[in-house]
Parts: structure tokens; sequence; C-alpha cells
């Protein structure tokens, strides 16, 4: 089946379909709040700046039911050295748990329940706080506050819905920094900043889907002007499984346009698994009578010319090996674009056994790339390997090593079974790697520190009140409006819709004009480096009022905003700022004889022979005088004027005087 595995751009709906592909979402979008979620530090302040070093040492506990939890207990095998960098602007005491928690910040509450309605969420009557277990060293405390807000939503999808399971209000994790060996490095400042996750049903038919699924959920947010924009603050896991397979978790993809290959890549590698472990069956391998055996064998290699093992050995580490009994040719199984199975087993060793440096491991399915041929056959000898069976090789402290080779054994026993439960990271080539076992309930348990908090139907009701269109809907409207399809969700989702609305509505201003000046001509600006933001709504009202009155040419709103954008913030409200534009510069729409004298002086100083081409002396008039009479003359008006007066090859009246 693998091997008939199409190529990415060639996959269809059918295809998909045939495979039994089902994907969901997990969209963590972080809140727009002066506050952190359970203390009262800043939230937004981020600097790679540091005045303090925290180690620490991660443990798993038992949960409610006396269980551990499967993530908990892998994270602990990696004896990971956790290092957090402190700044005293952005942590208190509460981040490290040596101070208990505030009461959940109202202002993130609010925006959470704001997007819960947004997304037809059933919700809660009361706010139960759990603590959910994290031991690779993201939160210091090792476990993240989280609570449930609303389940059994929906949003509408093409001609049917894609439900929502649920959303969750809840703290961010630390920024890291480095991950090497067994020392792994964090940035506090993003700390405890509040977040909700949005979590799908599995109702997403293709990789393409995923990616549509995930704008409109993106959209919905950034509708309520309550989120935070920019790299990092949304980010997106999606879980993915095939028939026959299991759910599998790729984490954390800052961009929505990496979801599908990403989603692609997992399909083709869950298939694969299937092949494999069908593979194994038929040559009698089963969870039952799988085999593995591991020695030493430092000395047989001692004298190799293979590059990363006489590394390794100068520096005094030892060399193991692994039989699996039956594997013969399978780690050279395609599985991912540009990857093999062998991949799976070196992410177990890199991030298990800590052996980070790459490459980690060498195995007998592909010999030519490692050691000689002899030095394999004495391998094989040592090791009592028969036909069919695969040696791998590892490297590094003993210890270490010891680990490799037991993550490879357990790697190639989960083989035998299928596709393993992961959680896997996301690769900016479209592929994924191993990050840990995905985590089971176990880790969950009720926090002790913060009781039970009510949500009031007021409260609700207050939060309806002032409930943006959904932007669904705003996107249809807009879109029976006339609005330029490459402003349309932009528009949708920028605060100045409600001003767009004003002036659509009230000062009757083309919808097309309204949207290019608000989104396509501020988005120009703000890529030249002129500080946007500052305008005032007020401001840009007054602008388009005076072009409603006949007192500014569109060119002369798009002037008389530009100079606005120029000039230092104002301190207050009002519209002096505009008044400044108007007295220091002339915007003042020409009169039609104004217009007919600036052309006839224009066309008398042409030389007729130089323009062959008539709309290319209508481009150089109409460039002219525009340059002339910068913002006070319309330009779809005057190519009208310039080219009726060529065409009719009309003489230009006498200049006066």
């Amino acid at each position: 089946m693998p091997l008939a595995f199409k190529p990415f751009e060639q996959m269809t709906p059918e295809d998909y379909a045939s495979i039994g592909l089902k994907v969901g979402l997990e969209v963590h979008q972080q809140l727009l709040t002066r506050r952190k979620l359970f203390c009262r530090c800043p939230a937004g302040r981020y600097s790679d700046e540091y005045d303090a070093e925290i180690l620490r040492h991660m443990r798993p506990t038992l949960s409610e039911l006396g269980e551990y939890d499967g993530t908990a207990l892998m994270e602990k095998k990696t004896k990971k050295n956790i290092y957090y960098r402190i700044h005293r602007d952005s942590v208190c005491t509460y981040e490290f748990d040596d101070t208990p928690p505030f009461f959940i910040d109202d202002e993130a509450l609010d925006i959470a329940l704001e997007i819960c309605l947004l997304l037809r969420l059933n919700i809660v009557s009361e706010l139960h706080i759990a603590r959910k277990q994290y031991l690779d060293g993201s939160i210091p405390t090792g476990f993240q506050r989280t609570g449930i807000l609303g389940v059994d939503g929906w949003i509408p999808f093409k001609d049917r819905k894609i439900r929502i399971r649920q959303l969750s209000i809840e703290e961010d994790a630390c920024r890291e920094v480095s991950d090497v060996g067994h020392d792994r490095v964090y940035l506090t400042d993003r700390l405890g900043m509040p977040l909700i996750e949005t979590v799908t049903e599995p109702d997403i038919r293709t990789p393409q889907e995923a990616a549509e699924v995930g704008q409109i959920l993106r959209w919905l947010c950034r509708s309520t002007g309550h989120v935070r924009t920019g790299y990092g603050a949304a980010r997106q896991d999606v879980n993915v499984s095939v028939a026959g397979g299991t759910r599998v978790e790729v984490k954390g993809t800052p961009q929505i346009w990496r979801n599908p290959r990403l989603i692609y890549n997992e399909a083709r590698r869950q298939c694969s698994l299937l092949y494999i472990r069908e593979e194994l069956r038929r040559r009698g391998v089963t969870p039952d009578t799988f085999q593995w055996s591991t020695d030493d064998v430092t000395r047989i290699v001692s004298q190799t010319t293979y590059e990363p093992i006489r590394a390794a050995l100068a520096q005094g580490q030892v060399v193991r090996c692994v039989l699996l009994r039956g594997f013969g040719g399978l780690l050279r199984e395609p599985t991912q674009e540009h990857t093999t199975f062998a991949k799976e087993f070196s992410d177990r060793v890199r991030v298990v056994a800590c052996l980070t440096r790459l490459p980690n491991m060498a195995h007998s399915d592909a010999p030519s790339e490692s050691l000689s041929g002899r030095e394999w056959k004495d391998l094989r000898r040592k090791m009592r390997a028969q036909h069919g069976d695969t040696l791998v090789l590892v490297w590094g402290p003993e210890a270490d090593a010891v680990t490799a080779c037991e993550e490879i054994a357990l790697r190639a026993k989960e083989a035998t079974i299928g596709v393993p439960s992961d959680t896997r990271q996301a690769l900016k080539d479209g592929t994924n790697g191993f990050e840990r076992v995905l985590p089971g309930p176990d880790r969950m348990y009720p926090d002790t520190d913060l009781p039970p908090l009510a949500i009031s139907q007021d409260r609700l009701e207050r939060i309806q009140a002032r409930l943006p269109e959904p932007v669904w809907d705003r996107q249809a409207r807009y879109h029976a409006l006339g609005v330029p399809h490459d402003a349309l969700i932009p528009l949708c989702v920028s605060p100045r819709n409600k001003l767009f609305d004003h002036l659509v509505a009230e000062l009757k201003i083309d919808p097309k004009f309204a949207a290019v000046v608000l989104v396509q001509q501020s988005k120009a600006w703000r890529r030249a480096g002129k500080p946007v933001e500052q305008l005032r709504d007020e401001e840009l009202l007054e602008v388009f009022r005076l072009h409603a009155a006949g007192k500014l040419t569109r060119d002369g709103v798009i002037a008389a905003i530009e100079r606005l954008v120029e000039l230092p913030p104002a301190a207050a409200g009002g519209t002096a700022r505009l008044a400044h534009v108007l007295a220091e510069y002339n915007l003042t729409p020409l009169s039609d004889s104004e217009l007919e004298d600036a052309l006839a002086s224009c066309l008398a100083g042409l030389d007729n022979a130089t323009f062959a081409d008539p709309d290319r002396k209508c481009r150089y008039v109409c460039g002219l005088l525009q340059r002339r009479y910068a913002g006070r003359l319309d330009g779809r008006k005057l190519a009208e004027r310039v080219a009726a007066h060529l065409r009719a090859g009309l003489r230009p009246r006498a200049v006066p005087g």
C-alpha cells in the first residue's frame, strides 16, 4: 500500500476517503489582556534578556486514581535538566508554585466566553479549574491550569457543519530556547498568558479542508478584536487518523498553510506503518513472538572509519547493537516524503535517550552508508543474526546508550501492533518527528487552590449584547456589496469594519473604494513603516464625510489620510490634525473650468508626433496633471476626460492671459 500512495499534489478527496482519513483541529489562541491568567504580572511583554536562571528536575505524580500518565513516565526517562530564564518584570512567585493563584482574570474570561458564544457552544454553569500534567519542563510547576468553558458547538463549512467539541481557557507555557542532550532551556515571559484551546470533532475530510477550517477559526477569533496577533500568538495541533490506525497529534504549527502537507505525510506514515505490521505478521512476528537482544560491540567497531562512531569513541563513549528478529529490510521502507521507517527509531533515541547529535544510529538495512562489509559481518556473528534480521547500532554515554537500545526495542514491538499513539513535532519540510507519547486522561486532576466559578446569566447577556456579527455572515454581506476578494477577509476581521459599515450605510461611500482605502492602502502604508494604527476612526470618518460632500476627490482622500499618518499622534480626540492637513495642503478639487484650463495648457505644449499610441499619450497627460495637482483630481474622471478629448480630436482652448 505505501508504494501506491500518490504524491501530495495528485491526491484527491476520493483518495483520502479510500484510506478513511479523519482530521480534527486543536487551535490555541492567545487573548489580548493586560494581565496573565492567574497572577497580576503583565501579559505580552517579551524579552530575550533575563535576570536569573533556575534549574529544576521534573518527576511524575500519581493521578486521582493512583496511576501514572504514560507521557510523564517517558519524560522521566529523559533525565532532563530544565533551566528557566526569568525576568523580574514578567514573572512572579506564582509561576513557580511558591504562591497560590489569584482568581481567574475577568478580562480573559469575558473574551473566552465571547468566542464560546460565536461558536454556538453550550456554556457551563460553573467553571472548574483542573491541573494538566506537563513534565517536558514547559511549565515550571509541572502542570497547567485549565478549565472547560463550553461544549457541543459548530461552525458552518461549505454544505455542512464542523462540530466544535469544546473550548477551554488555560495558561500558556514557556518559550523554548534550546534542547541539546540532557539540557533544556526556557524563557518564562510567555508563561501564564491567557490562552483558549478550541477543539473540533474529526469532521475534516482532506488536508486542504483542515487549512480552510483553521482559517475560519482564526478569522472568528480575530473578528472580536480581543486576541493577540503575530507569529506564535496562535498555534494549531492537527489530530490525524486513517482506517486501522489511531489518533496521532501533530503539534504546534504556527502557520496554517503548513497543515495540509503535515496531514498528508502523517496519513502516508500511518498507511506505511499498517503495511509494515502486516508484513511482520506475514513473517510470523507478532507482539507475542517478537524477539530482540542487545550487546556492547565497542571492541568490534573500534577501528571503524565511520566518522560518527570514531568521534564517539574518541570521547570515551560506548557502542551498542540491537538485534531485531524478522525486521530485515523494513527500516528502509518509506514512511513520509524523503523519510524511512528508520527515522522512527532515530527519533526515539534522540528524544528519550537524549542522543541529539545526528546521526545517532546506523542499521544493517543500509549497510553501505556506515560501516564496512567486514564490520557488519563481524557484528552479525557477534549478535547471532540470521537471514531476515536487522541490526541497529547506537553510541553515546553508557547509560544513554542502554536507554536507546530499550527504546529501539520498544518502538520495534509497537510496529507489530500498528500505529502507536504519539504526539509528533511538525517539521518545516512538511514531515513530522516523534515528540512524546500521546498523553492520556491520567494526567488531569482537580485543582484544589481555586473554587468553582459560577458563570452567571447576567454576564452572558452582557457579552451577548456586544457580540460581533459572525465572520461568515459579514463575509457574505461584504461580498454582496462588491468588496474586492483580496480585501474581503481582512476587512471582516479588521477593527475598522464598523467604520466601513457606517461609511457605506450613512455616507453612501462606494463600498469598493472604502474597502480599498481601509484595507489595501492601509496595508501598503504599514509595509512602508508608517504608523497607520495611530489614525482615529473619527479622523477617517471626517475625511470620508468631506469626500461625500464633494470637497475631496478619491485621490484627495488618500492624500489627506497619508498626510495624517505622517503627523505626530493626537494627544486627545477630535479632528485637529485633519484641520492642520487641510490648511497646510491645498486638496480642494479642481472645478470643471479649472480642469479644462489645466488640460488645455498641458495638451498645448505636447508634440503629437512623439505619441504614436493614443493610450500612451493619455497616460502621459494624466500622470503629468496628477503630479501637478496631487490629491485634487479624481484619477478615474480625469482619464475619462482626457480620453474624450483625444478621441474627439478637439483643439485645446486658448489659455487665458
